[in-house]
């Protein structure tokens, strides 16, 4: 292991709703993770929960300040829930639940952010990754890099919100090689060099990039124009950044 990637300092920043049933086990993969307590610190944000998630989340903050240098929870509630029975990602509500989301990612972004270096984006139901995986996003050299989320080993790509081709290839369609340039990016976990957040990278709660020819075509189910971390990728490309994705970097995500 390169001692210099155990130097930087990384905030990790995970959005939280109705997860219950996920905290625990969340805050017991941040303690297995092998990056120095001194240089690590976690934000958290709750939003309009209908479970125990805030009450959850605030006593388990003791357990997670003994890991970290610095623990920041907040709450910001926005008003939306997904009505009873509907799968989140149901076309008809996608546009308001990621327009939450987004709006959820940059309140938790400008209120846990202070002297970081990088920004590990990470969600709670990620249920499995390797001790060292900021160390091995890190190592990539890349300052906006996310790796292949699955819900099983070898399985389809389940976080699509990283894409090339206009949305129709992902990064499934790239198994063997080891790094390849994305045009979106997904954000169940992606590592962004601060200074980007710093300089305005956010996630567009509205329509971004109409005029990136990246974007996806108008379609019925969405009009021209990408939001949330989609909305990220195309925002960085117009400040001349490049996204990258790890095709052969599995971590798993609960089944939906």
């Amino acid at each position: 292991m390169d001692d210099s990637l155990l130097e930087a300092p990384v905030v990790i920043l995970t959005p939280i709703k109705n997860c219950v049933s996920h905290l625990p086990a969340y805050v017991e993969r941040i303690e297995a993770l092998q990056y120095p307590a001194e240089v690590l610190s976690i934000g958290l944000l709750e939003s309009d929960s209908t479970d125990a998630t805030w009450p959850l989340a605030q006593d388990l903050v003791e357990r997670l300040e003994r890991r970290c240098r610095r623990v920041s929870l907040v709450k910001r509630d926005f008003g939306f829930n997904m009505p009873a029975q509907v799968p989140r990602w149901s076309p008809a509500y996608q546009r308001a639940r990621r327009t939450t989301l987004a709006r959820a990612r940059n309140h938790l972004l400008f209120s846990a952010l202070r002297d970081e270096t990088w920004v590990l984006w990470l969600d709670v139901d990620v249920i499995r990754y390797p001790p060292d995986l900021i160390q091995k996003l890190m190592a990539t050299g890349r300052e906006i890099v996310q790796p292949h989320c699955v819900t099983r080993p070898g399985g389809p790509t389940f976080d699509r919100n990283g894409w090339t081709h206009h949305g129709t290839r992902h990064l499934d369609s790239y198994r063997g090689q080891s790094l390849v340039p994305l045009d979106t990016v997904g954000g169940t976990v992606l590592l962004v060099k601060a200074d980007h957040h710093r300089d305005g990278l956010n996630f567009p709660a509205f329509r971004y990039g109409v005029a990136n020819d990246s974007v996806r075509p108008a379609h019925p189910d969405w009009e021209r124009g990408e939001i949330e971390t989609e909305g990220l990728g195309i925002m960085a490309s117009d400040m001349g950044l490049q996204c990258w994705g790890m095709p052969d970097f599995e971590v798993l995500h609960a089944p939906d």
